[in-house]
């Protein structure tokens, strides 16, 4: 997730008023493309809570996965979301050079060129699926490549820009790690693997709907109907209140189904309760950072949730 700083959050808006400023800026900035250029493309930061989250996804069945199965697992699910945050790069590029929080990405400023990008999204996500097949399995290799193309294509292209429940329903692509984790290792589906794929798809709004309203005016500039801008923001803070809500239910589930046990149950507990005092404060209490801040708790809260779900479960089944 990219965080900017106060000083290049004050360029970017003077570099986006205007269509010469933002000229100006990328013009200024234009340098040849660096290794870490490329390495920005791959969003590093959210493939890492993608791959945690699919690894436990593999450890949480009932066969004991060796760290072979595991290690290759991994670099295919890897480079396959990190091809698809590349071309989320390409096809972005337009958005992301007139908001603060993304206008500097290598795309948007023409440090790497569109269609440079294109071939090393393309290359990584073909060398990942290939890899899924030959030493994975299909089910695992066929279903990353439909989150790839539900984020990079179907969320990024359509979705983000014709609705504000865009990430809503553009987030089950991005819920799906998991149960990529799981097949790799079983082969099949399990019902447990889709609890974990629904605590993500819950989790996913009031996560992004935070970092939205913090940046509403940067979405309202580009053209982004985000629910901040279409609805407004304390419609948009309600939302993330009820949706933090039915996480902490939805969290309980893999208790009930005796999927997990006590240790789960009340680290979850705490976890959630934690983020809905934030939500509580976004709708109630506000401050300037608020939503910011929600937003940032809303990582680690997913990161350690899966944490705990594993620990857990190799405490009560070793």
């Amino acid at each position: 997730m990219a965080r900017n700083t106060a000083s290049i959050s004050n360029k970017a808006v003077v570099g986006t008023d205007q269509t010469s400023g933002i000229n100006k800026t990328v013009s200024a900035t234009h340098k040849p493309a660096h290794w870490a250029d490329y390495w920005a493309l791959t969003k590093p930061k959210v493939v890492a809570l993608i791959l945690l989250t699919a690894v436990v996804g593999m450890y949480l069945t009932e066969i004991v996965p060796s760290l072979l199965q595991v290690a290759v697992a991994t670099l295919g699910i890897g480079l396959m979301a990190g091809g698809a945050a590349a071309i989320n790069h390409v096809l972005d590029r337009r958005i992301d050079i007139q908001m603060a929080r993304t206008y500097h990405r290598p795309v948007a400023q023409g440090r790497v060129s569109s269609s440079a990008a294109l071939v090393f999204a393309l290359s990584l996500s073909a060398a990942g699926l290939a890899i899924l097949l030959v030493w994975v399995n299909a089910l695992t290799a066929w279903l990353t490549l439909a989150s790839l193309l539900g984020y990079a294509v179907v969320y990024t292209v359509w979705l983000k820009r014709a609705t504000p429940q865009n990430i809503v329903i553009g987030g089950l692509a991005g819920a799906m790690p998991p149960l990529l984790g799981w097949t790799a290792i079983t082969g099949e589906f399990h019902g447990h693997a889709l609890l974990l794929v629904m605590i993500i798809f819950v989790w996913t709004p009031p996560h992004f709907w935070a970092l939205a309203i913090h940046r509403r005016d940067d979405y309202a500039k580009a053209g982004v109907p985000m629910l901040p801008v279409t609805h407004g923001i304390e419609f948009t803070k309600t939302c993330v209140l009820l949706y933090t809500l039915l996480l902490t239910l939805v969290c309980v589930l893999p208790w009930i189904v005796g999927m997990s046990g006590l240790l789960y149950l009340v680290g979850a507990s705490l976890l959630n309760l934690r983020f809905m005092q934030w939500a509580w404060r976004l709708k109630f209490r506000p401050s300037a950072q608020t939503a910011l801040h929600c937003f940032h708790f809303s990582i680690s809260h997913l990161m350690w949730l899966f944490v705990l779900i594993l620990a857990d479960h190799w405490i009560n089944y070793g």
